[in-house]
């Protein structure tokens, strides 16, 4: 079974006048779940820091916006060819004939220099982290082709706004003490690992026909478990973040309720069901808000 195909004109792209539908497809627009995936580590990073500047958190919100949209343009134009070749994705604008590959270019070239301009208003030291991010998401794209985990390299480029989003606020200070960012990154990581099998179990059959590898092939029956593997470790790295960063204990409360949406999404879904897969997947923006409330709490009390 395949999961539902890429529909084009989804949702609110259906309104958008010719040739933009296309473009805002490129860049899934249309379907705002990896923008949040983008984002979340990006204010968990300033809520840990303790920073309430508002404009930080419009900055990271645009950024998340076009570099998730970057991102999967890159995507796109490095798998156009596996992509024709899968039901789900087979009607995107590449694979489709809709944009040719210069079009895709220069639409990847005019969201790139929005983000830069976004990442020169942050600071030299974030400058250096947003520029160390490019070789993750350049690279992202090719590890299906030669590792059975690819969601691995999807978490450390996912989950980089830990690291940028904090150096934002604190600068070169921020490397004087590391161990609480990085425990947040670990646990991004972690959660990005579990989450992204079950996406990738939509595919796992066209996936296999075309010779594209990932954490949902190789785990197969195994996968619930690793999938509580992975998001125990999640919280418990969230957890020792914000004991680390000397945050009230009480946010572990909220991170406990976190826990029980793992635990419930673990339990309730079901690998061959892409519609189930899809449904457990983007219900992770509830995870992504509970854990910012558990670190704004912390920081707050």
């Amino acid at each position: 079974m395949t999961a539902a195909s890429d529909i084009p004109e989804h949702g609110w792209i259906a309104g958008l006048p010719q040739p933009f539908k296309a473009w805002a497809r490129l860049s899934r627009l249309d379907r705002p779940i990896g923008t949040w995936l983008l984002l979340f580590p990006c204010w968990w990073g300033l809520a840990l820091v303790g920073s309430a500047e508002a404009w930080l958190y419009g900055a990271m919100a645009i950024g998340a916006l076009v570099m998730r949209g970057a991102g999967c343009t890159v995507n796109d134009i490095v798998d156009r060819d596996f992509d024709r070749l899968v039901a789900r994705t087979a009607t995107r604008p590449l694979p489709a004939g809709e944009i040719g590959l210069a079009g895709a270019l220069v639409w990847l070239g005019l969201q790139l220099l929005v983000g830069l301009a976004i990442l020169l208003s942050l600071g030299v030291t974030a400058i250096g982290f947003g520029v160390a991010s490019l070789v993750l998401v350049v690279s992202y794209p090719f590890m299906k082709r030669i590792t059975w985990w690819p969601q691995a390299v999807l978490g450390l480029a996912f989950n980089w706004g830990a690291l940028l989003a904090p150096s934002a606020v604190l600068g070169p200070a921020l490397l004087d003490d590391l161990l609480p960012v990085l425990l947040l990154y670990a646990g991004g990581i972690a959660w990005t690992l579990g989450y992204d099998t079950i996406y990738a179990h939509q595919d796992k059959e066209d996936d296999a026909r075309i010779g594209v590898k990932s954490t949902a092939r190789r785990l197969g029956d195994r996968s619930r478990g690793w999938i509580s593997g992975f998001y125990a470790v999640a919280i418990l790295a969230w957890g020792a973040a914000l004991v680390s960063a000397g945050l009230h204990p009480v946010g572990l409360l909220v991170l406990a309720a976190a826990a029980g949406l793992f635990a419930h999404q673990v339990r309730t879904v079901a690998f061959d069901d892409p519609a189930s897969c899809g449904a457990a997947f983007r219900a992770n923006t509830r995870i992504g808000w509970l854990v910012l409330a558990a670190f704004a709490v912390g920081a707050a009390l």
